[in-house]
């Protein structure tokens, strides 16, 4: 039985900031500090290098879901994260995308993620904290992760 691994979007295998060009400085200077309330801004997110290859790399080896937080207060959020899902990820991640303020609730064997927010810190299996000295890229990701498969 292959083990469960969940992969967060934000920062991980979406490129927050490479949506920020796509928008005037007028709507970027209204939702400063909370950024990801800007309507549509998930739909003009580009992936994180190697993430894309690494998302399906791993699926060959784990049951792999995306396993992301989507803004209460935008509502556009949530389709945009489903369609960047079958727009980049495709039949690997159908029906495979869980939107959660509680990562905490989902049973499994680990999870990248780039933050401890949300219920990562609190996650029942290993958290591989994305961007960390220890896992910085993709790279080291995969590396470690196929150890377990």
């Amino acid at each position: 039985m292959k083990k469960i691994l969940y992969v967060d979007l934000d920062g991980v295998l979406v490129d927050f900031e490479s949506a920020l060009p796509h928008f005037s400085p007028r709507t970027l200077k209204r939702f400063k500090g909370h950024l990801d309330e800007v309507p549509k801004i998930f739909s003009r997110m580009a992936p994180v290098p190697g993430a894309l290859e690494s998302f399906a790399r791993l699926s060959k080896h784990f049951d792999t879901y995306v396993l992301s937080t989507a803004p209460w207060d935008n509502p556009s959020a949530w389709s945009d994260k489903l369609e960047w899902v079958k727009k980049y990820l495709g039949n690997r991640a159908y029906k495979r995308l869980i939107l959660t303020h509680h990562k905490n609730l989902n049973r499994g064997d680990f999870l990248v993620d780039d933050r401890k927010k949300n219920g990562a810190r609190d996650f029942c299996g290993e958290l591989i904290l994305f961007g960390s000295k220890r896992f910085p890229d993709w790279q080291a990701v995969v590396n470690y992760l196929l150890r377990f498969a």
